[in-house]
């Protein structure tokens, strides 16, 4: 029967709602057929489940689908006998009830879209509920007195398009209460509306330093004394700054709370991916004849909701590949000491405007000779190239379009499509994937995303001249460094923390700004923490707190691992914030060996100091950094180098400076020089080159990957190490 053109935007709506309560019915129905429930549980459980199904029902009815009221119907009288006796679920009673839902959802988005009068009988599609089934014990008694069975794999749903909501939705709460009307924007219109929020936050920023600067005026004024001239000027400012500060108070307020409230529109919690990816290994473990249980850590954690439609198929590829080729057979792993259901986990965690998702396994691992052989079969690499490879570039092998270990084609795997279509989802995010796996012991994925909704609180420091930030959530603790704490080795030192011993980092030193020294008597340490992993990071001055909106860097400088993304401060300048899991990576691991290039690099830019080393670091260099001309002499006067990269450009002392200092030096005079400028021009080219530079680039050039091939063409004019 065909809905009333009149209630057809009301239909719309339902279909929206009930997605979001079959998607709950869903959840408990994993839940009860799982073992180790008590009866108070289950009743609440059990009660849950029939209220949902009764509103379903009524609010079907009210809007004239009686075809969805039969199923709701049904599917209440189903859960009937269960309920009145308190007990777990049966698998093939959830396959109907789950079966049911398939169905219920399918018809709610035909009459959405405005075919419900196409749609065959609904007594046909009740009578899938009511087909002969298994014998009794093993299944659920339905009305009529037959048995229920359906396949253990029935296709969950497409979920209904956030497009087709409506202004004004149907509720699918009990009679009585009425639905709050809403309006249809676009994404063009929220974000030109963030984007006028960042706006006023620069301004409270502002405000905030204007007060400091009064103050800072009010204290020089007191200190020239009580004159009586100038005490109208001292009470007027006074006054003036009470009023700013109240401003700015105010101004914070209205800043949070509309960033709050773009935040509840903009953003869902990522459990609306989640949790139907548990049916989803659900269903598909069963068919494969496996056993596996989902677990998600993080769930309430909310992002953009067009990132969250974005990554949803990536995550059921990762899923789906776990369980077909992760996770081994019930029996298999019992003799292998492991539980017979496969364990799969799901890790969401934001630091800063950094996304980590990390989906794991417990299964058999990456086998790293059947993926060479897979390759080699497919015609990815040749059996030379294959032989070349190091694990880690191995293990990257399955992210290739084409690259399946299966032989034959099956209904979840075969085709060699997949994890490459996961790497093209996250690069496209401006994101990166990598896979980790121990043999006999299970599989990692772990995704790594930028988030560009709203601020984040960072913790702004300094390491000798250079202020740079770190995200507040890895921040657990700051202390200042006393003796009786510190453990000196000759290697490095650590520092005692609820009774652990954590390595201490000097963040100076690990920018390359310095060799690296114990902490002296009253530093600063952070306890910085991220993955599972702590350090005492120790820097030299700890500026303060910031609530500041983190923006990627440039595509240029995106994959330098140190850095995350950058800031403004309310003067303009850029602030650079830190990675921590670069933080807390073991440096020991990162050696370079003795016969190592070494470089140095001096650009008062911090954007183009990290993009020079990155590029230098991949050629193998070891890389030493200078934020002027002078600390660049100091640095040549303590340490050897091959080779110096030189910003033409700088205002303490500029390039053309420098080399005529290093020429007049016997230990650096034929030491190879390169200049780097922002002007791409011949008069540059030519000022730079005549003032006995080596070699001459633009930041284009460096940009573009040039400056690798310079450095070791100049070095190998010299004669140097090339």
């Amino acid at each position: 029967m065909p809905v009333d053109p009149m209630l057809q935007p009301l239909v719309a709506g339902f279909a929206v709602e009930a997605q979001e309560v079959i998607q709950k019915v869903t959840m408990d129905l994993l839940e009860l057929e799982r073992e180790g429930l008590e009866n108070d549980a289950l009743a609440k459980i059990y009660t849950r489940l029939g209220r949902h199904l009764h509103t379903l029902k009524g609010s079907a009815s009210s809007l004239g689908l009686q075809d969805l009221g039969d199923i709701a119907h049904k599917l209440e009288d189903a859960l009937a006998p269960l309920k009145a006796h308190t007990q777990k679920m049966p698998r093939p009673v959830v396959d109907v009830l789950l079966h049911g839902l398939d169905l219920f959802m399918l018809r709610a988005q035909a009459h959405a879209d405005g075919r419900g009068d196409h749609l065959p009988d609904p007594a046909a599609a009740l009578a899938q509920l009511v087909a002969a089934a298994p014998p009794p014990e093993e299944s659920a008694v339905l009305p009529g007195g037959a048995f229920a069975q359906v396949p253990p794999t029935v296709a969950s749903p497409p979920p209904v398009s956030a497009s087709a909501a409506p202004e004004a939705l149907p509720s699918l709460e009990p009679a009585g209460e009425s639905s709050d009307a809403g309006w249809r924007v676009s994404a063009n219109q929220v974000t030109s509306l963030m984007r006028e929020v960042e706006r006023l936050r620069e301004v409270r920023l502002r405000v905030e330093e204007r007060s400091r600067e009064l103050e800072r005026v009010s204290t020089l004024l007191a200190k020239q004394g009580l004159l009586a001239e100038t005490a109208e000027a001292r009470t007027l400012l006074s006054g003036t700054g009470r009023s700013l500060r109240t401003d700015g108070e105010e101004t914070s307020d209205v800043v949070d709370a509309l960033e709050e409230g773009l935040k509840a529109i903009t953003t869902r919690p990522t459990r609306t991916i989640l949790d139907p990816l548990q049916r989803m290994v659900r269903d598909l473990s069963r068919q494969l004849g496996k056993e596996a249980r989902l677990s998600v850590v993080g769930a309430e954690v909310s992002l953009d909701r067009r990132l969250l439609e974005k990554l949803q198929g990536a995550l059921v590829h990762i899923l789906r590949n776990a369980v077909d080729h992760g996770l081994e057979m019930p029996t298999e792993r019992e003799k292998a000491g492991k539980h017979h259901e496969g364990a799969l986990t799901l890790r969401v965690e934001q630091q800063g405007n950094l996304l980590y998702l990390e989906a794991s396994d417990d299964g058999r691992g990456i086998d790293l000779n059947q993926v060479r052989k897979a390759a080699e079969k497919r015609g990815l690499v040749t059996a030379e190239e294959a032989a070349r490879l190091n694990d880690n570039q191995v293990r990257d092998l399955i992210f290739s379009a084409g690259f399946s270990t299966r032989s034959d084609v099956t209904d979840t795997s075969g085709r060699g499509v997949g994890l490459d279509a996961v790497r093209a989802t996250v690069e496209s995010l401006q994101g990166r994937i990598e896979v980790s796996s121990t043999r006999g012991q299970g599989t990692r994925f772990v995704l790594t995303l930028p988030v560009d909704l709203g601020s984040s609180p960072v913790l702004m420091v300094r390491a000798l001249e250079q202020f740079v930030g770190l995200p507040m959530l890895a921040v657990e603790s700051t202390q200042l460094a006393r003796p009786d704490m510190l453990r000196v080795g000759k290697r490095r030192a650590h520092l005692e923390y609820q009774g652990q011993l954590l390595p201490v980092v000097d963040l100076g030193a690990r920018l390359g700004l310095r060799a690296s020294s114990p902490p002296a008597e009253g530093q600063p340490l952070l306890i910085v923490q991220s993955g599972g992993k702590r350090v005492a990071l120790g820097v030299d001055a700890v500026v303060g707190d910031r609530d500041l909106v983190i923006r990627p860097l440039p595509s240029e400088v995106r994959d330098v691992a140190s850095w995350q993304g950058a800031a403004t401060l309310s003067r303009g300048e850029l602030l650079l914030i830190l990675r921590p899991d670069w933080v807390v990576t073991d440096t020991e691991k990162v050696t370079v060996s003795a016969v190592s290039r070494r470089a140095l690099v001096v650009d008062d830019s911090l954007t183009a100091r990290a993009l020079h080393r990155a590029m230098l670091e991949a050629g193998g260099f070891q890389v030493h950094l200078a934020a002027s001309g002078a600390r660049a002499l100091e640095r040549l006067q303590a340490d050897t180098y091959d080779v110096v990269i030189c910003d033409l450009d700088m205002e303490e002392m500029d390039g053309i400076e420098l080399i005529a200092r290093v020429r007049e030096r016997k230990d650096t005079r034929t030491l190879p020089v390169i200049l780097v400028s922002a002007h791409d021009s011949a008069v540059a080219r030519e000022r730079g080159l005549s003032s006995g530079a080596d070699g001459f680039l633009s930041k284009r050039e460096c940009a573009a990957g040039r400056l690798l091939a310079e450095v070791l063409d100049v070095m190998s004019r010299r004669g140097s190490r090339a």
